[in-house]
Formats: C-alpha cells, structure tokens, sequence
C-alpha cells in the first residue's frame, strides 16, 4: 500500500508533573493549522480539567487505538492522536493501526472548567513515559491542562527537539473519511445506565479469537443489550467486540452508554458506541468487520468522482471557520447551493480531513488533519480504475443499460430506480453495501459527463494494480483478504 513519511516534530516531551495542590498535564504540539496559517507549536488550551482522572483515562483510551492493531497483531510504530481546538471543546482523534477503529474524546465547556479553546488542528505528543503517568494518575486532584506551549516563543537548542517521524498509509486517510460517512447514517439505537454498561460491557467476549467468529449482533432488551446470532428487527451490529476494550479505561466514571447504527441493515455493518462522561464523551467507531478496515468500504466514491463536487467542495471550504457544529442549510444559503451538494461538498472534504461528523450532536465540525487535499482521490483504487475506463473509452451506453470493457471482459450495467447493478463480482458479493464497483462508478462519470476531462487522471495508474478477474485492486484485496489488512 502507499505510504507517506509524515515528521512530527515537538519542543520537548509531554509530561505530567505534580505541583503544588495538583497536577499539571503539558501535551506538546507539532505543526499545525490554524486560523492565522499553519504554526509549529500551536498553543490551544491552558487551563484546569473538571473531571481530571476522566480526562487521563479517556486520553489514554484514545493513545490504546493509536497503538492497536486488532486484527493483524505486527508490531508498527506508536501513532501520536490528532487535537483540534474548535472554540468550546477539544476533540482527541486517532485510528487503529488496522484501520478498523476510529476514536474521539471529546472534551466539552463544561470539561474544561468552562473555559475557552483555541481554534486549529495538530498531532499532540504522547510517548510512553507519558502513558504511565497517567495511567498511576488516581483521585481527582487538581489538573492543569496545557495543550501546545502558551510562551510567545519558544527557544529550543539544537538537538532538544524531539522529532518523530511515522509513516502514514493512505488507507488511514480513506478511513477517517469512510468512518464519517458512515457515522452520518446512525441513529441512537439504544441507550444503557452506567451499571448496565458495566455489566454489559463486561459479558463480553474477549481476545483475538472472537474476531475470527464473524460479526455479531445486539438487541436492546428491557434496560439491556441482549447477544443474538443473526440479524433480528432492532439488533445492531457488533463486529469484533473485543475492539471495545478501549472502554474499560473509562468504565467507573462512564454514566451512560450510548450505541448508534444504521436501521433496517441485514448484512454487517459499521456502529458506534458512546460513553458519556462527565463533561466529555469518549466513541469508538467500529468497522463492519474486524478483519476488514473502513478504508474499503466505498461510502465517498459517488462525492469523489463528479466535477460539480470538487468545485462545490472549494466553496464550502472558504466558509469553514473551525465551527464545533456545522449545519449544512446554513452553508447552503450562504453559498447558494443546495443542501444536497453542500454534503456532497462535505464528504469530499472529509476525504481531506477536513471535516468530520460528531454522532452525538448529528453535526459535521471542521478540522484539518495534515493531508494533501487530492491524496485519496489519488490514491483511491476504485476511483483510478474507473477513470481509466472512461478515458480508455471503454463505456457504452444505451438508455438504462451501459457496458463496460475491462481487461477481456464486458460487463453490463444497469440502472433502476436511480440505482446502478453490476454484472461483475463486486456487486455479486456486497450488492452496492460497499459502494458502486468501478464499472458502474465510470458509467456515472459518463452519463454526469465527467469523463472529458479524464486527460489529467492518465498518470494515476501508477503503483495501481487491478485483477480484471476478481474486479478487485490489490489495496481493496488488502481490506478483505481473510488474513487482515496488511
């Protein structure tokens, strides 16, 4: 797969020190954006924390994924979480390692003692002399969070940087953006006390072993979530429920356990599980199955492949200004489009890491995670292969019914009720559940007429290998492969 190497490059090391009365929790900032243009240690937050001890465990929670891989379990470098300040709140992101979970702590107003947060995105440092502070960190004593240094200007000698320098997976890009656009089709599904949670949480089984047995399913039952087998009417999913383990970190301080997913879906599927904490709130987003990550799962190509959204996209971006919550009909009436095109706009630029979607408050909110803003469209093997199509001439259409030469074969497609089938093996196995194979992705670039400008996309095949038999690239072979993503 594709890799970049992303440097990281910090003052000093994040630390937790006690001081008089307390605590005091400095997390360093590497570069970052912001809304004065990018600085190299972005200062967010300096201020006490309400609920300290819930704090460190959810921070810890989010660093567990950085480090985790939960299906293929080879060792690879420890990931340092995304910050962004959004004015009222810090959200902590990171994404497994096998590109399968995604995790947020969001630390609200009322978790930062009320106070401001500065605006802007950046990698924060946490190194593991840091996870065992906090880990032995118990009570709550007074904790000072300083998030990126509050001096005007920091003096560093040569040698005291600490830089780390990781490499980063397009795939893991694909799967922020993935993970968004599937977190905007939940809805909350069932809701558990915090005794409940526990108990629930707790009967679950653990280890590697529960992975390799397949999805499995929930069905809320009286003030409880009961295990079914299959898909019953209500039941939501949960593949891999030992990738829920990050929230045994917050178990004793959690009030609640929120569960979210898509209605009226017989197959696997993604879901999202909230713990309500106080003056925070912890999610984990899980992959439809453990051994296959999000980046595959296909949810953006429709906004990737039209013209009119990346121009769209252009526009919407310049009215981002780090909002906690954006409304789609309020950037609509101020860019004069429709809603319709404004989440097609979104969606594009979640494929940046532009925007993500917080489930608990059913919003987008802008951040700026440190990508070029083409880099998946690149480097999207579903996406290249179709545009190859259309600009190898390879599709005919006829009213309803299109044909696509791939290779030595021809399939036919079909359209019906807006939607478009495949007669190749893509759609046979996943029916459209992983978006539209790369034929019927080129016959809608053709009939939107996106395919004349299919010159500048001749070089996109590089590095790009497709399997005319399988209809698969290899970096989607990766995702589905029974072994794990690689």
């Amino acid at each position: 797969m594709t890799r970049s190497v992303q440097a990281l490059a910090y003052s000093r090391p994040s630390a937790l020190e006690s001081v008089q009365g307390g605590f005091h929790l400095g997390l360093e900032t590497s570069g970052g954006l912001t809304p004065t243009g990018v600085q190299d240690h972005p200062h967010f937050f300096s201020g006490f924390l309400t609920s300290p001890q819930t704090a460190a465990r959810g921070l810890l929670a989010v660093a567990d994924v950085a480090a985790a891989r939960y299906f293929d379990r080879s060792p690879r470098p420890l990931l340092d979480p995304v910050v962004t300040g959004n004015g009222d709140r810090l959200r902590f992101e990171s994404f497994s390692g096998c590109c399968g979970v995604y995790a947020r702590l969001d630390v609200l107003r009322e978790g930062l003692d009320g106070a401001d947060t500065g605006h802007g995105t950046t990698n924060v440092d946490v190194n593991n002399p840091l996870r065992e502070a906090l880990s032995r960190l118990t009570g709550d004593d007074p904790l000072h969070l300083r998030v990126g240094s509050d001096e005007l200007a920091v003096t560093t000698l040569e040698g005291s940087v600490v830089e780390k320098k990781v490499a980063l997976p397009d795939r893991w890009l694909r799967g922020f953006a993935e993970a968004q656009v599937a977190s905007v089709g939940f809805e909350l599904r069932a809701e558990l006390s915090a005794a409940e949670a526990v108990r629930f949480l707790r009967s679950l089984p653990r280890g590697s072993g529960s992975a390799s047995r397949g999805a499995m399913w929930v069905v809320p039952a009286g003030k409880t979530l009961r295990p079914t087998t299959r898909p019953v009417p209500g039941a939501v999913c949960l593949p891999g429920p030992e990738r829920l383990g990050a929230l045994q970190r917050v178990l004793r301080q959690a009030t609640a356990l929120k569960v979210y997913g898509p209605v009226g879906h017989g197959a696997a599927t993604a879901s999202a599980w909230e713990a309500v904490l106080p003056g925070m709130r912890l999610t984990l987003t899980l992959s439809p199955e453990a051994s296959r990550g999000f980046s595959g799962e296909g949810g953006v190509l429709e906004a990737l492949a039209t013209d009119e959204a990346a121009e769209d996209a252009e526009l919407v971006s310049v009215l981002l200004a780090w909002e906690p919550r954006i409304d789609p009909a309020d950037l609509a009436a101020q860019a004069g489009l429709t809603v319709e095109r404004v989440r097609a706009a979104l969606t594009r630029l979640g494929t940046a890491g532009r925007v993500g979607y917080d489930i608990a408050d059913a919003a987008y909110f802008h951040r700026e995670l440190p990508y070029d803003a083409d880099r998946a469209e690149r480097h999207n093997p579903r996406l290249v292969a179709a545009r190859n199509l259309v600009a190898a001439g390879a599709v005919e259409l006829a009213g309803d019914l299109a044909s696509v030469t791939s290779g030595q074969r021809r399939y036919r497609v079909r359209q019906s009720g807006g939607v478009l089938s495949c007669t190749c093996t893509w759609w046979a196995d996943y029916q459209g559940r992983r978006g539209p194979c790369k034929h019927a992705l080129a016959v809608r670039m053709v009939r939107r007429g996106a395919g004349a400008a299919g010159g500048p996309h001749a070089d996109l095949t590089t590095g790009i290998t497709t399997d005319v038999t399988t209809d698969l690239t290899t970096d989607e072979m990766t995702d589905l492969a029974a072994g794990g993503p690689r």
